[in-house]
């Protein structure tokens, strides 16, 4: 259709004719309430903006020395995070002499990824920060 026809065609249903693709050859319209449309767009966006959840970076403080018990309460609670759609930081925390055996955090380390499942990810490698190895997980 001409672009004449299509001006015409608009104006007598009280509508406006909207371009929708520029670059196209010949350039795609369309004949539309350009009051509706845009009010359209702004609920979806609304709605798309409500149902995101922001996905906060939770922090975990584990030391060297840590029991069994208390180990598996801190995997539970990282399950919780993890549940909830937040990333988690795990940081083991070397005290004194133990910067000498950063060997037993690596282990340490692997021994959580192992408790934690394979429902979760980690991402990048095992980080050594000042007194700190620190890694980050998220849900598959």
């Amino acid at each position: 259709m001409s672009s004449r026809d299509a001006q015409l065609l608009a104006r007598d249903a009280g509508v406006d004719l909207v371009e929708i693709s520029a670059g196209a050859n010949p350039p795609v319209v369309k004949v539309i309430d350009w009051g509706k449309f845009q009010y359209q767009k702004m609920k979806e966006l609304s709605k798309a903006k409500k149902k995101s959840k922001p996905s906060e970076l939770k922090q975990m403080r584990l030391g060297l020395k840590i029991g069994e018990n208390d180990l598996n309460i801190k995997i539970r609670k990282i399950k919780e995070f993890l549940d909830e759609g937040h990333r988690v930081k795990i940081m083991i925390v070397f005290r004194g002499r133990e910067m000498a055996h950063k060997e037993l955090g690596n282990e340490l380390a692997e021994r959580i990824i192992e408790l934690l499942g394979t429902e979760t990810l980690v991402d990048g490698k095992l980080q050594m920060s000042g007194r700190n190895l620190s890694f980050s997980v998220r849900h598959k």
